[in-house]
């Protein structure tokens, strides 16, 4: 009997076992075939850019969705009319507006963030050709309130006053929408959603369409609100009292990249009495949405164009006995307020640069030089610190020797505008906020910005003229000097002849002559093939992964250093520099090698060019003056979060960034199904508890043959 009732009891376990095993199996084959099932359902978007949050001391910018992603009814607008269907006529909403590029404007934008209720998102096309009439984002007096001109020191140029330098501004890069935008790259991903659109969305005499619908989710949610202030104390109290914090926002920062003409000691500081002639650019740019700033005409022309003066300059036989010395500057996000200027400022002040303020005779600063008309090249200077006999006495020297060196070049004709004229938006009124310095401006424009796409996902190398005969290969296009390149070259032997003169110089000024095949591999690897051969060889081995099949992207980010700012420390490097014959151990600490000094020189071991069967890279140690500073605002060294001396900018964290198309049902369906799915639970949890309740009933053991019971 005992024998019996066990084997009966672990019959009846292994018979109420079975659910639970048939379940488990049950979600099992779910999660192996879940991901395949998304896929059914599901159209990823992988080639899209998002507009993210940028914070500063008094607001927030940009967009965001909910932190699950918002979902609409795709509409696609290609025309202004179209927007009647979504705002008021539609009768599904909300929607996600696909939108024509040449409707981006200010106009449509403000009609959209009024009707919020209906508008779930928006994906923006990119416009081909570019918009005739010109785009950009940004505003129209750039870094306003942080440069030199205000209520006490020129109050008629402060805030633009007399002249609005981007005339084209809409200001939309710095307006908040309470919903996502993301820019659409590839065409043939927009198509897709286009015909989703036509195929299930498109209505006929104005009825509304039948579902299912097609729709798009985006998601974007942002961390970080409210300002700058806001999300560094949130971040720094969660630093303080929490074992893993949840920081909301990070400072935008880089690093700017410096050199000298002659090397000097950077463990110290020079002498009060040691002159430095600084020619100054800018390496960032930005537009509305993330990481995409191809910066042709407001970085790139200007940061290539001084690349090849540096390597000039560096060419010139007495370089070394110049009783001046120069320091080529390349600031990082002069963008956002100036912030790789006031770092660099700040440490000249502190002693925390091996320049001092005091040691600076001179500035030269090139910004936006590629599109010249009739020749052109204007030179602005500030009227305010002239009124100082003394620095107009140097700025007219300085004025004076662009002249004498642009003499030689026909193709460029130096310009003074009118002397009551501010300067434009440049790293010059950083310097002069701290200092009264001569300094010049370089520009293509006398009043306004030539750039019709300041700003913009189209300020691209189209933009700057530079294109290439369609049967080339992209090795012929690297090495095809364009006329653009010709242009910058030109302007490229004026500053290096004009360096070369302010720092003392006169036996060879005539000899000084910028290379257009120089420029016109940069204007190449920086605006339309960062992956190429040139970039290749003078670029670190671990640094190989930086270079893509597209064009570099300015903006500066918050994990530093950028793509950029590596591949132009590597250019003036491979420009300006030396290669040594020190094996690869001997460059990474040059220490331990006689005549070798790190305070003096960096050391970089690059790829090199390829050999002479093509096969593999022959590797070398290149010595140079090209280094690093922090581009870091000083308002985060000095925790002066709401400053109104420094930039204040920060960037929202987020968790997830992506987009996906699929077909939804009505919300009549959707209810249907949520209330069959809910009986048949509660059917199946009634009738699994009935069938437990009667296990014993139902699943009695068949009686073993030969069992007897008394």
């Amino acid at each position: 009997m005992a024998a019996a009732g066990a084997g009966g009891s672990g019959a009846s376990l292994g018979w109420r076992a079975l659910p639970c095993l048939l379940s488990f199996c049950v979600v099992l084959a779910g999660l192996c075939r879940g991901n395949s099932v998304e896929r059914k359902i599901y159209i990823p978007l992988n080639k899209t850019a998002p507009c993210v949050r940028l914070l500063n001391a008094t607001h927030q910018i940009g967009c965001h969705s909910s932190i699950s992603g918002d979902t609409g009814v795709i509409h696609v607008v290609e025309k202004e009319e179209d927007l009647q269907w979504v705002l008021t006529d539609g009768p599904n909403p909300p929607y996600v507006v696909l939108l024509e590029g040449t409707l981006f404007t200010r106009k449509v934008m403000e009609k959209l963030k009024a009707s919020t209720s209906r508008i779930a998102g928006l994906a923006v096309s990119l416009a081909k050709p570019s918009p005739a009439s010109g785009f950009s984002p940004s505003v129209q007096c750039p870094n306003d309130g942080f440069g030199v001109y205000s209520n006490s020191y020129g109050p008629e140029f402060a805030h633009c006053r007399e002249i609005q330098w981007n005339y084209l501004g809409n200001g939309l890069a710095y307006e908040d929408f309470s919903f996502p935008i993301f820019l659409l790259e590839d065409e043939n991903e927009t198509n897709v959603i286009k015909q989703c659109y036509r195929d299930h969305n498109l209505s006929e005499n104005g009825s509304a369409p039948a579902f299912p619908l097609c729709a798009m989710q985006l998601f974007s949610h942002m961390h970080a609100v409210i300002s700058t202030v806001t999300c560094m104390r949130r971040s720094s109290i969660q630093s303080t009292f929490s074992i893993n914090p949840e920081i909301v926002c990070d400072p935008l920062s880089d690093y700017n990249v410096w050199s000298m003409l002659k090397p000097i000691n950077v463990s110290g500081t020079l002498e009060p009495d040691d002159r430095v002639v600084v020619a100054a650019t800018q390496l960032d740019s930005r537009s509305f949405f993330w990481n995409v700033a191809p910066g042709a005409e407001s970085a790139v022309a200007s940061f290539v164009t001084q690349l090849a003066a540096a390597e000039a300059l560096h060419k010139a036989p007495d370089v070394t006995t110049l009783p001046r010395n120069v320091m080529f500057v390349f600031f990082q996000g002069e963008t956002f307020d100036y912030i790789g200027s006031s770092r660099m400022v700040y440490d000249m002040e502190k002693g925390k640069f091996p320049v001092q303020l005091e040691n600076i005779d001179s500035f030269v600063e090139l910004r936006q030089v590629a599109l010249r008309n009739s020749l052109k090249l204007w030179m602005h200077t500030d009227p305010m610190s002239q009124k100082n006999e003394s620095v107009r006495n140097q700025v007219e020297h300085l004025l004076t020797t662009l002249e004498k060196s642009g003499a030689g070049i026909p193709a460029v004709i130096l310009q003074r505008p009118n002397q009551s004229q501010p300067l434009p938006p440049s790293s010059l009124q950083r310097f002069l906020r701290a200092r009264n310095i001569s300094g010049v401006v370089l520009t293509d424009h006398a009043t306004i910005f030539h750039n019709r796409y300041y700003q913009s996902v189209y300020d691209t190398a189209e933009n700057v003229n530079v294109s290439y005969p369609e049967w080339q290969s992209p090795e012929e296009d690297l090495h095809f000097v364009t006329d653009t390149a010709k242009t910058l070259a030109d302007v490229a032997t004026v500053l290096g002849r004009t360096l070369y003169q302010l720092a003392g110089g006169s036996n060879f000024s005539d000899t000084i002559q910028a290379d257009p095949q120089t420029v016109t591999r940069l204007l190449y690897g920086f605006l339309v093939r960062a992956n190429n051969s040139w970039f290749q060889s003078i670029l670190r081995q671990d640094l190989r992964s930086y270079l893509g099949d597209g064009p570099l992207q300015h903006y500066i980010a918050v994990s530093s250093p950028t793509n950029t700012t590596y591949v132009v420390q590597c250019a003036l490097a491979n420009l300006t520099g030396k290669v040594t014959n020190l094996t690869r151990e001997q460059c990474q600490d040059p220490s331990k090698v006689p005549n070798e000094n790190k305070d003096l020189y960096e050391y970089t071991w690059v790829q090199g060019p390829l050999n002479s069967n093509e096969t593999e890279r022959l590797p070398q140690c290149v010595r140079s003056t090209a280094r690093l500073a922090r581009a870091l605002s000083p308002a985060f060294e000095l925790g002066q979060w709401g400053s109104t001396e420094y930039s204040t900018w920060t960037e929202s964290r987020w968790k997830d960034i992506s987009a996906r198309i699929f077909l939804i049902a009505s919300k009549e369906l959707e209810v249907i199904t949520l209330t069959v799915g809910f009986g048949v639970l509660v059917l199946s949890l009634v009738i699994t508890y009935c069938v437990n309740a009667k296990a014993d009933v139902l699943f009695i053991p068949p009686r073993e043959p030969g069992a007897v019971s008394f």
